[in-house]
This record gives C-alpha cells, structure tokens and sequence, in this order.
C-alpha cells in the first residue's frame, strides 16, 4: 500500500512540475499586432466653418397666397462631424444637430428629394461615392419631423 501511495505521489510531483519555457516568436506577440484605428487621422475640430450652407434642399410649398418653402439646410459647426439642420416648412422653423459618422475621411454631407411632396434625405457620400441614407425630415400635418433612417458605427480593432 506505500508503494501505491509513493508511486501516486511521484506521478503527481512529476506531472505538475513545469519545464523550461522555450521563447518561440509567434504573430501574436505584442509587437507584432498593429492598432487599426481608421477614424483616428482626421482633425475632430474644423480650422474654418463656413458661414454659407454645405447642403440644401428647397422646395416651394403648394400654398396659392404666400411665398412659403420646405427647405432643409445644413451648416458647418467648429466640430468636423458636426452640423446644424436648419429646417423650414412654411411658417414653421426648427433646428437640429446632424453628427455623422468618422470614417476616416473627411464628411459629404448631401441632401436629397425624399418619397413624400415635402421630404427630405439627408446623408453622406462613402469612400466609393455612394450615397448613404442617414435620416429624413418630412412634414405630417403641420409638424416638422426628423427620424433616423439608418444608424452607422466606427470601430478599432487590431490586426
């Protein structure tokens, strides 16, 4: 019975007793991963805002007696992804803040005719210069309204 035990017990001493660690370069090492953050070289604030609108869309309204518009523009802010919505349907005004995505790229904003009489699709051009959907703003009744089409995202990852 105390060589059963004596075995056991060297077995045990045996199999948990850590060898020499051998070095081996592998890609995972700290070195070799690289950061691929692609928002992070553009400027989070602009040097010059433009005072005139970026974007606009304009539309006159079906009204026989008043020179009156459904219009949405958008305006440059001191942040680069940021821009102030100024919406107009005849007498009735409203603003809004617009933030785009950081894409690595610097934004292109771009307005365009929406599905309904008085709307309007507000959006951006990607690398390629392809429109991307972002909200609308349209009119329901006497209201102004803006809702969110699509949501987009940037992320970092590593490689």
């Amino acid at each position: 019975m105390k060589i059963v035990f004596f075995v056991l017990i060297s077995v045990l001493v045996f199999s948990c007793s850590s060898g020499p660690v051998k070095e081996t370069k592998s890609p995972d090492t700290a070195a070799a991963r690289t950061v691929v953050e692609p928002a992070g070289n553009i400027p989070s604030e602009r040097k010059d805002v433009k005072k005139e609108a970026v974007a606009s869309y304009r539309v006159k309204t079906d009204n026989p007696l008043n020179d009156w518009y459904f219009s949405v523009e958008l305006f440059e802010t001191s942040k680069t992804f940021h821009y102030v919505m100024k919406l107009e349907f005849e007498e009735i005004t409203g603003k809004d803040t617009l933030r785009l995505p950081n894409f690595g790229m610097l934004p292109e904003p771009v307005i365009r005719k929406g599905p309904e009489q008085y709307s309007a699709i507000i959006g951006f051009m990607d690398k390629e210069k392809q429109f991307r959907e972002y909200k609308k703003v349209y009119v329901v009744g006497e209201k102004l309204k803006v809702t969110a089409l699509k949501h987009y995202g940037v992320s970092t990852y590593q490689q």
